[in-house]
């Protein structure tokens, strides 16, 4: 099915599903990489496709390395479980920049259990952080609330 996988334009990496083809495509220097881990993510399993993901975040290219996060927040999707090497390719970057939407389908969709102590850290510090915001603004609305109503009395 080769013949099916542009290389050039990227048309069909999605369904890529052959990890060996990945690996040439790698050694050769292929543009699109980052977009065929994805069809990876979609057509392979975890096992197989974590490697190629792992140095598909390692890539140049920017746009190429943020598909591969994405390729990663996919598997997380899929499977509701990383492989070692993914959790510790995402810790290395952190919930930040590409990684920040990987991370957190992670977070979302693997099992807080499942999940490896910086992970359940960064879960833990999502949810107070987003409880601290909650309070800010509804603190915010009370008291605008409270200065419209004392303007109105004047």
């Amino acid at each position: 099915m080769a013949s099916e996988w542009d290389w050039e334009s990227g048309k069909g990496l999605l369904g890529i599903d052959d990890p060996a083809e990945w690996d040439a495509a790698f050694e050769r220097g292929e543009q699109h990489l980052g977009t065929a881990a994805i069809g990876l993510a979609f057509q392979c399993s975890l096992d197989e496709a974590s490697p190629r993901i792992v140095r598909a975040m390692q890539l140049p290219d920017r746009d190429e390395r943020g598909f591969a996060f994405t390729a990663a927040g996919t598997v997380a999707r899929l499977n509701g479980e990383l492989t070692p090497e993914l959790y510790s390719a995402l810790r290395a970057v952190g919930h930040r920049g590409l990684a920040e939407t990987a991370v957190d389908d992670t977070l979302t969709f693997v099992p807080f259990r499942d999940l490896p102590p910086w992970f359940k850290w960064r879960k833990i510090a999502s949810k107070v952080q987003d409880k601290l915001k909650t309070w800010r603004l509804e603190f915010t609305y009370t008291v605008s609330d409270a200065w419209k109503a004392l303007r109105r009395r004047r």
